[in-house]
C-alpha cells in the first residue's frame, strides 16, 4: 500500500469520532500531526476524503467509501486482539492429532475423551491416516502431534513412549481343524500350553504353506515390521490377504476366513473367551513401542505441551 497502516488507523479515528480535536485526544497525538496525516492520506489517493464544518469534519463520498473498508478491516483486528486474549484467559487453543484409525480407536480415544473433558475451550482435530502419511503431515508442519509406531528413525522427532504392544497371529479354532496339515503337527506333538491357544495347536511355521494368511496393507508401518519378520526368518507364505485395517482383521479372523496379524492388545477378549487362539511362533515377533512424536526443530504449540503433560500424568 502507498499509504501505511498509520495513515489509515488515524483516518478511521477522525472519522468515527467526527472531530479531529477529538481525535488527537484519543491517538494522543497533536492536532497537526493528525492534519498532516490525513492530508498526506487526501494526496495519495488523490481525493478529499473530509469536509470541514463548524461542528468538526464531515466525510465526503471518497471518504465515506474508505471508511466502510477501514471500519471493517480495523472491526477485524480489534476481534482478533480479542479473541486472542480469550484465549489467552480460557486456554483456548487447536491441536492437530495425526494417527492411524486402529491407534485412534484403541489407544488414542480414552486419553482424548479426558484431555477434552479437562481442556473443552481447546479444539481437537484427527488426521486419520497411516503412520507413514503421519510421519509426512508431521514434517510438513501440517499436524502437531502424531501417535505412532516408534519407527527405526527419530531424525528431527521427539518421541514420548506411551506403551509397548504385541503382534501375534490369531485364527479361530475352527479354521484351524479345516487346514490339511493338522496330521503333521499331531506328530510333531507340538502341543500349547498357553491359556489362550488350544492344547491341540501347531506351530505358525507349519502353517505358512497352507493357510491364508492376512497382514494391512504395504503402505502400513506394522506390515513393514511383519514383513522384516518374515524375511529375517526365511519365512515364505503361501498367500496373503491385504486388509486396510486392524479391525477388518480381526473380523475376518473371527468369520474363520483365515489367519490374521493382530495386535494381541485389541483382541484380549477373544483370546480370553476362546473365541480366537494365537498361534504359537518358534521365534516371537517382539514389542513394539508407540508413543507420541512432535518435531524437534519446530515451535510447540501451547495446546501441544498441555496434551503432553496432560498424557504424562494419567
Amino acid at each position: 500500500m502507498e499509504s501505511n497502516l498509520s495513515m489509515y488507523h488515524i483516518f478511521n479515528t477522525v472519522a468515527a469520532a467526527g472531530s479531529i480535536s477529538h481525535a488527537a485526544k484519543d491517538l494522543y497525538i497533536s492536532q497537526p500531526a493528525i492534519s498532516k496525516a490525513i492530508k498526506r492520506l487526501e494526496d495519495n489517493l488523490n481525493v478529499t476524503l473530509f469536509r470541514r464544518t463548524s461542528k468538526g469534519v464531515q466525510l465526503t463520498d471518497e471518504g465515506k467509501l474508505l471508511y466502510d473498508f477501514t471500519k471493517s478491516a480495523f472491526d477485524t483486528l480489534i476481534q482478533g486482539e480479542e479473541n486472542i486474549k480469550r484465549i489467552n484467559e480460557l486456554g483456548i487453543g487447536h491441536l492437530r492429532i495425526g494417527v492411524s484409525t486402529t491407534l485412534c480407536k484403541y489407544i488414542l480415544l480414552p486419553y482424548l475423551k479426558r484431555f477434552i473433558e479437562t481442556y473443552p475451550h481447546i479444539k481437537v482435530t484427527i488426521e486419520c491416516q497411516s503412520t507413514f502419511h503421519t510421519l509426512e503431515l508431521l514434517e510438513q508442519n501440517k499436524i502437531d502431534i502424531g501417535l505412532i509406531g516408534k519407527p527405526n528413525n527419530i531424525k528431527n522427532l521427539a518421541f514420548h513412549k506411551l506403551k509397548e504392544i504385541e503382534d501375534v497371529f490369531v485364527a479361530t479354532e475352527s479354521y484351524l481343524k479345516n487346514l490339511d496339515v493338522r496330521e503333521t503337527t499331531q506328530k510333531k506333538d507340538l502341543r500349547s500350553t498357553d491359556k489362550n491357544t488350544s492344547n491341540d495347536t501347531f506351530t505358525m511355521d507349519d502353517l505358512f504353506s497352507v493357510a491364508n494368511i492376512m497382514l494391512l496393507d504395504e503402505k502400513n508401518m506394522t506390515r513393514l515390521y511383519i514383513d522384516d519378520y518374515f524375511l529375517s526368518n526365511h519365512i515364505e507364505t503361501n498367500q496373503i490377504l491385504q486388509v486396510s485395517n486392524m479391525d477388518l482383521l480381526i473380523e475376518f479372523a473371527k468369520i474363520s476366513l483365515g489367519i490374521s496379524c493382530v495386535i494381541k492388545e485389541f483382541v484380549n477378549e477373544e483370546l480370553e473367551n476362546g473365541f480366537l487362539v494365537e498361534i504359537p511362533l518358534k521365534k516371537s515377533l517382539g514389542k513394539r513401542e508407540i508413543g507420541f512424536a512432535y518435531k524437534t526443530n519446530a515451535p510447540v504449540s501451547d495446546s501441544t505441551l498441555k496434551f503432553l503433560k496432560f498424557i504424562s500424568i494419567i
